[in-house]
């Protein structure tokens, strides 16, 4: 299934932001623990937006699907995205979905991306960081010179962080794909296997 598809012609609209700001980064080089600790979420946002530029300059589904794996907070966006739905969705059967989302949204962006091409990535700001995490600031300039202002909400994992969401234009990403993935499944007999299907097409 494709994302044109799957995806109503408004929500692949909105979903531009995908491209101008894939949901996460690319591949990092491992940090050691020491360096992890000492790392700033302004500094992580910032190493995480230059590998967003290469990942989309590479323009592959590899590319993002890399991205997406090593710094998505994959389980946590995507049982919220099943909402009520995840209590019918075995554990068993949770990597296909984790699997299919991700595929998912790493093909919509290799397709998309060559249509806004990022000229850079500067983070702006950060908040003050809480167990819980931090929310980083981050300008995106197209090759166009069209700007856009993305908020970036890191989660702690471990010694490091992994991306919970983004906001553009005032809407947080993760509510939008909310709404998508638990329509479908509502749309289709409240089964999420209908949904993990669809990813995985």
């Amino acid at each position: 299934m494709t994302a044109q598809t799957f995806f109503p012609r408004d929500a692949a609209s909105y979903l531009r932001a995908l491209i101008v700001v894939p949901f996460v980064a690319a591949a990092l080089l491992v940090l050691s623990p020491a360096v992890a600790r000492a790392e700033a979420p302004a500094t992580y946002m910032q190493r995480v937006s230059n590998e967003l530029i290469a990942a989309q300059r590479a323009g592959s589904v590899s590319a993002f699907s890399t991205v997406l794996r090593r710094h998505m907070a994959v389980s946590s966006i995507g049982l919220s995205a099943l909402g009520p739905h995840a209590a019918n969705l075995p554990k068993s059967e949770r990597p296909a979905f984790y699997n299919g989302m991700i595929s998912f949204i790493s093909k919509y962006s290799a397709k998309e991306a060559p249509k806004y091409p990022v000229a850079s990535a500067v983070v702006t700001g950060q908040s003050a960081e809480t167990a819980g995490g931090a929310t980083v600031d981050t300008k995106i300039t197209l090759r166009s010179g069209e700007t856009h202002d993305i908020r970036w909400k890191l989660v702690r994992e471990g010694q490091s962080f992994k991306v919970r969401d983004a906001q553009v234009v005032g809407f947080w990403m993760t509510s939008f794909l909310d709404n998508l993935f638990q329509n479908y499944i509502s749309e289709n007999g409240n089964n999420p296997r209908a949904l993990v299907m669809a990813l995985n097409r």
